[in-house]
């Protein structure tokens, strides 16, 4: 990606003069609490512009202190960490911090603090570590504008991501080898009102209090906290931790009203509506407190950690179709909607699950919703999956969550979620009579990124994430048709390549190797407005029905050749050897990601420097 297709007006373009790219890709290391997005854009990115990367997950001093001495990097890029590097490695070595804020703005809960603030105006600095957290000299910045109504999260991913990538493309150009000085000093940039050290922000600062908060308060403090730790709040009268909230339609709260505030009214799908002291808001997932023997508690859907007295709730829920004006601002993970004139309309299905997780529950739905597309008379279906997330595959929580229940275990929940998803990808493969699209919005990973390959195009914008793998997660094998989905795409030995890399890819470089058909826009904003013009513009195509019985006829040639039925009875034999084998990989991986456990090594796929 071109670092002025990144760029917002105003940023500090930096200068090359004199910088190491000149000469060539740096050695970079990535010091990382985890591989999450930011540091996988970054792999993704810096790769691409020629740099040799290697990560290190940041475990101890000692172990930090082995990785910058077998890597030798020119820069160590510290995307996201929870502790100091160790002086003895900043000291010696040019380290760039990424912090999620603008120049000025100091402490662990920048982002935090922004949404809090209601900020709109906001950045991203690299600054070089020195003894002081944030403290150090600024070697590139990057402004942003912050969405309204958005969580910490989709902030986090939409806006921070990118931002962050600009602005330490910026800074690397200005690194000379051997030096902790840049190779020409970065303009003094401009200061925000009000920067300056700011603390964590503490559970109360963030808790609710149902009888004395509006829903926008509400609002403001769980999107602050989402996905980690949550706003306080008691549901119940039980403590717990709340993410996820929705606010609620105008109908719905007009129903809320003769309730008192923190009264649980209904439930929808995954939420439960609570009372807020002037309407109501949805509250889609909770954790609540330990049990009473310290084991922590899960994050769940709302109405299934809370089982009991959901179950007593009435049910008010919001059809996937909703084309009225009045029903339009309804809540709900599902909404299908049409577009375009008649023998050119374009249907278009999104499902904003949470994190991108696709439990069972979830599946059924979106299997019901394809059904109800494929009544309708359009010539094109789009996919439009999450804003954050296209899908990221089956619900790791919940599979944990069936491990606690009496008469249930995680393998049993395995293997439904993962045939509940299969039953998602056969639908898609079966609608034969319209072109479909998946659009991804947003990352895929795992079983959600093969979802996505049943359509017959997939298009992503620059941003995009994909993980075309599913051995990170305990040497799963995998299941969602891919074994016949990915070797038509890319062939047998590109589509085992893939599998056993284990790494992260760009949607221009999934493009480039034929695994996504196109990529197009810098962002998710730019994407969606051509994803529009593109989707419509195939619909009403002169020969579409020529490319519909095309596709009809290498169905029906690919099933007689060998059914999917064949496909799907062979991947589950396998994946039901990782559930219930005795090889407990899995098992393991899972309990791992679901609690955060740290972790005790870097994946040597990841530390290229230590094999």
């Amino acid at each position: 990606m071109s670092l002025h297709r990144l760029s917002t007006p105003g940023a500090d373009p930096g200068s090359p003069d004199g910088a190491a790219s000149a000469g060539g890709g740096l050695r970079i290391l990535l010091l990382s609490h985890a591989f999450n997005g930011l540091t996988q854009r970054l792999f993704v990115e810096l790769r691409a512009a020629g740099h040799q990367v290697s990560v290190e997950l940041d475990i101890s001093d000692a172990v930090t202190e082995e990785a910058v001495a077998l890597a030798d990097p020119d820069v160590v890029i510290a995307p996201f960490l929870k502790r100091r590097i160790p002086e003895v490695v900043w000291s010696t070595r040019l380290c760039l911090v990424v912090h999620p804020g603008p120049p000025g703005d100091r402490g662990p809960s920048a982002l935090d603090w922004a949404v809090l603030q209601g900020r709109s105006d906001w950045g991203v600095t690299v600054l070089q570590a020195v003894a002081d957290y944030d403290a150090g000299p600024v070697w590139a910045w990057q402004p942003l504008r912050l969405r309204e109504a958005a969580t910490k999260a989709s902030l986090y991913r939409h806006e921070v991501v990118p931002a962050a990538v600009a602005a330490t493309l910026t800074a690397l150009r200005r690194v000379v080898r051997g030096s902790q000085s840049p190779a020409a000093a970065p303009p003094m940039p401009p200061a925000l009102p009000g920067m300056g050290w700011q603390p964590l922000v503490t559970a109360d600062q963030r808790r609710i209090d149902w009888a004395s908060h509006d829903s926008a308060t509400v609002l403001r403090r769980v999107r602050s906290a989402d996905g980690a730790p949550g706003a306080g709040a008691l549901l119940w009268g039980e403590p717990c931790k709340l993410f996820d909230a929705h606010a609620a339609s105008a109908t719905v709260c007009r129903r809320a009203m003769p309730a008192a505030p923190g009264t649980v009214l209904a439930r929808r799908g995954p939420a439960l509506l609570v009372r807020t002291t002037d309407g109501a808001v949805w509250i889609g997932h909770v954790r609540r407190a330990p049990d009473a023997d310290g084991t922590p508690a899960l994050k769940l859907a709302a109405s299934l950690a809370f089982a009991e007295p959901a179950a007593l709730l009435p049910e008010w829920p919001a059809p996937p179709w909703r084309p009225t004006v009045r029903d339009s601002d309804e809540w709900d993970e599902l909404h299908y909607s049409e577009l375009g004139p008649t023998r050119g309309r374009v249907g278009w299905l999104e499902f904003n699950f949470h994190n991108g997780a696709m439990g069972e529950r979830q599946c059924q739905r979106l299997v019901e919703a394809l059904r109800l597309a494929a009544k309708r008379d359009t010539q094109v279906l789009v996919l439009a999956g999450g804003t954050d997330f296209f899908s990221n595959g089956i619900h790791l929580h919940e599979i944990e969550a069936a491990a606690r229940r009496e008469g249930d275990s995680a393998a049993d929940a395995s293997m439904r979620n993962i045939e509940a998803i299969d039953d998602v990808a056969l639908a898609l493969l079966q609608l034969t009579d319209r072109l479909t699209v998946a659009a991804l919005r947003g990352n895929a990973g795992a079983g959600g990124c093969f979802l996505a390959l049943a359509a017959d195009r997939v298009w992503a914008h620059e941003g995009v994430l994909l993980n075309p793998h599913y051995t990170n997660m305990g040497n799963l094998y995998g299941s969602e048709y891919w074994t016949y989905l990915l070797p038509r795409r890319v062939g047998v030995d590109a589509a085992r390549a893939l599998m056993q890399g284990r790494l992260p890819m760009g949607a221009a470089q999934a493009a480039a190797c034929g695994l996504i058909d196109d990529c197009f826009g810098a962002d998710a904003t730019a994407f969606e407005l051509e994803l529009v013009m593109r989707a419509l513009a195939l619909a009403a195509a002169p020969d579409g029905a020529t490319q519909v019985a095309a596709k009809r006829q290498r169905r029906a040639a690919d099933e007689a050749a060998r059914p999917l039925a064949a496909y799907r009875a062979d991947e589950l034999g396998r994946m039901r050897r990782n559930f219930y084998g005795f090889d407990a990989s899995y098992h393991v991986a899972r309990h791992h990601f679901v609690h955060r456990k740290p972790h005790a090594w870097t994946p040597r796929h990841l530390a290229t420097h230590r094999r």
